[in-house]
């Protein structure tokens, strides 16, 4: 079945649909989900008939700052073009946008960095990358 992507924030049923499958369903305070998704700036869901079978969406500042956060395409839909598919809409979103100078970034894990690279993103020597989960 084809999958047509549509401009909008995952449902938090869909998120957690989407997200479980690809194995981060403990990443995540459920109560918070949804506070979350509304704080985004921008989603992209890719759907197959009434089913969601991807996400994507972006956080930041929508000026300077905007970061790639929870691309997820069900395991079984994966490697088929649909996670470069949401990216490449996202990309279009921000290049709508954002300014010269603006930051774009992501963390990546796994097989997903040949996926990034091929939009540009890289890692560089002279930055790391840093995350803490909960509050200190």
């Amino acid at each position: 079945m084809e999958y047509r992507l549509v401009d909008r924030l995952p449902t938090v049923e869909e998120f957690v649909a989407v997200t479980s499958a690809v194995g981060w369903a403990d990443a995540y305070d459920p109560a918070a989900i949804q506070a979350s998704l509304a704080a985004s700036l921008h989603g992209v869901v890719a759907v197959e008939g009434d089913r969601v079978v991807g996400l994507g969406r972006l956080v930041g500042d929508g000026a300077i700052y905007y970061y790639l956060q929870d691309l997820a395409v069900l395991p079984e839909r994966q490697r088929r073009g649909v996670g470069a598919a949401i990216l490449g809409r996202l990309e279009e979103w921000i290049a709508a946008r954002a300014s010269s100078r603006t930051f774009v970034g992501l963390f990546a894990a796994g097989e997903s960095v040949s996926l990034y690279r091929r939009f540009g993103y890289a890692a560089h020597d002279d930055m790391t990358g840093m995350f803490r989960v909960g509050p200190r």
